[in-house]
């Protein structure tokens, strides 16, 4: 009786749900069910499986199919399926294609809220990785006011601002992002930078030193680590 109802629960979640569901404990087999689905939910959830599976390029490509068949449909989800697309695309490293799904969402006029935004954030990031800096500003403003409680955007704005030069700015956007992940490695890393490059050398050995011990075998912990060694060669002078 407890797998029956276990299986009518499944059953009564929407298509959506139930693929995410499916996908985060065997993506392969979300891949199966959903590869003969073409329906605008049905190319969805392909792309939520091949995302489980890190086939980013693919899963976009699934996303995008998504969206133009909501489009012909006129069902109102199409913005959220581009949106997945650039999100997507920027896993899968093609910065121009996700600006153009994310271009997609955001002039559809359909995201409110959160979801609004996660896609100017992400958006955002791919302007940034294609040099426009200023547009990337203008996304980035938008997703603090969308997503405020999204670290990640806290964490770009500053580190936009300090490679703009605009430390006050900078020193104000950490600070946000350390209160909402002070855990994270990356928030502690680029707190580092921003005090370094404000001339604050104990402040940039607290917050690399905790960003290495947070994350010793990731990029962000090696990379404060390495930049704690100036540290160790000014002693040795």
């Amino acid at each position: 009786m407890i797998l029956l109802g276990l299986a009518l629960q499944a059953a009564a979640l929407p298509p959506a749900e139930n693929c995410a569901a499916m996908a985060a404990s065997d993506p392969v087999a979300a891949e199966r069910r959903a590869s003969a689905d073409r329906s605008a939910s049905g190319r969805a959830c392909l792309g939520i499986a091949l995302t489980g599976q890190d086939r980013f390029v693919e899963a976009a490509s699934a996303f995008e199919e998504a969206a133009r068949v909501s489009e012909l449909a006129r069902d109102g989800s199409a913005a959220r399926y581009w949106a997945q697309a650039g999100n997507a695309w920027l896993a899968g490293q093609d910065p121009t294609k996700a600006r153009a799904a994310l271009d997609a969402a955001l002039a559809a006029g359909t995201l409110t809220g959160l979801e609004r935004g996660e896609a100017a954030l992400d958006r955002a990031r791919a302007l940034v990785a294609l040099g426009d800096v200023k547009a990337a500003r203008g996304d980035l403003d938008l997703a603090l006011k969308d997503a405020a409680d999204d670290p990640l955007a806290w964490l770009l704005s500053a580190t936009l601002a300090r490679r703009t030069g605009d430390l006050v700015r900078a020193k104000a956007d950490i600070g946000q992002a350390l209160r909402r992940s002070a855990d994270d490695a990356q928030v502690q890393l680029e707190a580092g930078n921003i005090a370094a490059a404000s001339g604050d050398e104990a402040g940039a050995k607290a917050a690399w030193t905790e960003a290495a011990r947070l994350a010793p075998d990731r990029p962000a912990g090696q990379s404060a680590a390495r930049a704690l060694t100036q540290f160790a060669a000014d002693q040795q002078k």
